[in-house]
């Protein structure tokens, strides 16, 4: 399988991208065959080790491109009281409220956020802590990063901090507009506030219930001197490979990053 020809932009993304198939094909720990989800399960251990980070803390967090899902925010919601999720498509943000509303019909998280409960010493607290997140997240908005304000018309005041999994790569389709979404989403974060970010390296597609999405390629080099460029000091970038053979994607790797906005960004 290869990349597409042509970019897959926002508009397609709104008209192709379904959230039930991209839930049922990524966010279940194993899949049909039995397999373990290892993206899934290495990407909410290396979650839960970036939130626990001194200063990975405050008032109010903002997911930059949630999607569908809810697995980045299970360990951040022990460390923030609010929590703004923000999203390209109607869809997707649609099937997150769901969730958020305990809708018959909605994503069954409860094996992923057992896993995490069991990441933070009591597996038994699931219930819990899904509870604990839907009274958390106070606004689902729409999102396009590559605008100067990614929520206009809405103006959020800036948060403690920002994260943002598996986003940026699929919505910027070189390396220019991937550094201006990053000083775009930069503007949401207070001074001294945090970025935490998972970005697949060396991926130019990915493909789900037949259809094939663009990746931007990048290298972890890339990344960090985007996110500096962006006015952040980087804290932390660890990379694991991702194993060969899944026939879904090209990715490499994996990378998690950490980083603090500067307080002047011209520093």
């Amino acid at each position: 399988m290869d990349a597409p020809a042509t970019f897959t932009d926002a508009e397609f993304y709104q008209r192709s991208f379904d959230p039930q198939e991209y839930l049922r094909e990524f966010c279940s720990l194993s899949n049909v065959q039995g397999q373990p989800n290892t993206l899934l399960t290495q990407s909410l251990r290396n979650l839960f080790n970036m939130f626990a980070l001194d200063g990975l803390s405050g008032h109010t967090l903002i997911d930059v491109g949630c999607g569908p899902t809810i697995y980045q925010l299970l360990s951040a919601c022990e460390r923030f009281q609010e929590i703004i999720s923000l999203d390209y498509t109607d869809r997707n943000r649609q099937e997150l409220e769901k969730w958020l509303r305990n809708e018959p019909g909605a994503f069954d998280w409860s094996p992923v956020v057992k896993y995490v409960c069991e990441l933070e010493g009591d597996r038994e607290k699931w219930a819990e802590k899904e509870e604990k997140l839907r009274k958390k997240v106070k606004q689902v908005l729409k999102c396009d990063v590559t605008k100067a304000n990614p929520t206009a018309p809405v103006s959020l005041p800036p948060a403690d901090c920002i994260v943002s999994t598996l986003c940026l790569e699929a919505a910027c389709k070189d390396l220019a507009t991937f550094r201006s979404a990053l000083r775009n989403i930069s503007t949401l974060v207070k001074p001294g506030g945090h970025l935490v970010m998972v970005t697949v390296l060396q991926e130019t597609f990915y493909a789900f219930n037949k259809q094939v999405f663009s990746c931007l390629y990048l290298e972890r080099s890339m990344v960090e001197e985007a996110v500096e460029g962006a006015g952040f000091d980087v804290k932390l970038s660890e990379v694991q490979p991702y194993l060969p053979g899944d026939a879904r994607t090209d990715c490499r790797a994996v990378l998690n990053l950490v980083a603090c906005r500067r307080a002047s960004t011209t520093a």
